[in-house]
């Protein structure tokens, strides 16, 4: 079991102060890893990193606009700074923004052709660019600098293997996802070894701030019709639990799985092997 073992390795975890971030935070630090909770918001995030120090390990908390490359440059020098390197970057950022400049989400009367490209640019740059290709760029110079190498785990979704109805742009966007997370792992592994390994995790669903709204009547709590359906087309019949990522969180940033690189793994319940029949 030593293989799972993170003790001395640092983890930074961008988007670490939402829901499933600061679960990932939790399980990483649980492990052994020293971390850096990384979030739009500061103070949310150190309340996450407040939350680890209680398995004994370092963590600290940092604010950080994940779509500003110069942003991410001087977050990762306070963090090479503060920690002495890194060995796990977690990708952790994204989401179907509501707030978005026009709704990227068809809901009668909006249909497809109402959706602005400004509304679906917003959503592809942040589930790629910031929670994927700038972090990665950014961060993987460090990483590929360290003699032990590094692990790079991204954070894809169910709409990366099956698209679901009424939200085009953030489909599309998790399934760009998950073809630069082969892209990169194959890229890493041919110019740099095996030092460097990049895999991803596809969370079937959980109720978060982002999809709340989509799942749960905002005055009852009851579940939407599309809420139901999910729970229907889910063979475990629940939504998942935040704490659930975290064994599959570990392997991945782990010596247990040093032989895989370049896979997405689903989290689901089962979602993506029912067919609904």
């Amino acid at each position: 079991m030593k293989l799972f073992d993170l003790t001395g390795k640092t983890a930074v975890v961008l988007g670490g102060s939402g829901v499933l971030g600061a679960s990932m935070c939790a399980g990483l630090a649980e492990a052994g890893a020293k971390i850096a909770v990384c979030g739009t918001r500061q103070e949310k995030a150190e309340k996450v990193a407040a939350d680890c120090r209680r398995f004994g390990t370092e963590c600290r908390a940092y604010g950080v606009d994940a779509g500003s490359k110069p942003s991410l440059e001087s977050l990762c020098r306070q963090i090479v700074a503060d920690f002495g390197g890194m060995d796990i970057l977690v990708n952790g950022v994204g989401g179907n923004r509501k707030e978005a400049s026009s709704n990227p989400t068809t809901n009668p009367p909006v249909s497809f052709f109402d959706i602005s490209g400004e509304a679906i640019e917003e959503v592809m740059n942040l589930n790629l660019l910031a929670g994927a290709v700038l972090p990665s760029q950014v961060f993987g110079k460090v990483l590929v600098e360290n003699p032990a190498g590094g692990v790079i785990i991204n954070v894809s979704s169910m709409n990366a293997f099956r698209p679901l109805t009424r939200i085009p742009a953030y489909s599309a966007a998790k399934a760009a996802v998950s073809n630069f997370t082969q892209w990169l792992a194959v890229d890493m592994a041919k110019n740099v070894g095996e030092k460097i390994r990049v895999n991803a995790i596809a969370p079937g669903f959980f109720l978060t701030e982002q999809n709340r709204f989509l799942l749960t009547e905002e005055k009852t709590g009851n579940l939407t019709a599309r809420g139901q359906a999910i729970i229907d087309h889910t063979p475990m019949n629940r939504y998942g639990k935040p704490e659930e990522l975290v064994g599959t969180l570990v392997w991945l940033a782990s010596d247990a799985s040093r032989f895989v690189t370049g896979i997405v793994v689903p989290v689901d319940g089962g979602f993506s092997a029912f067919s609904g029949v």
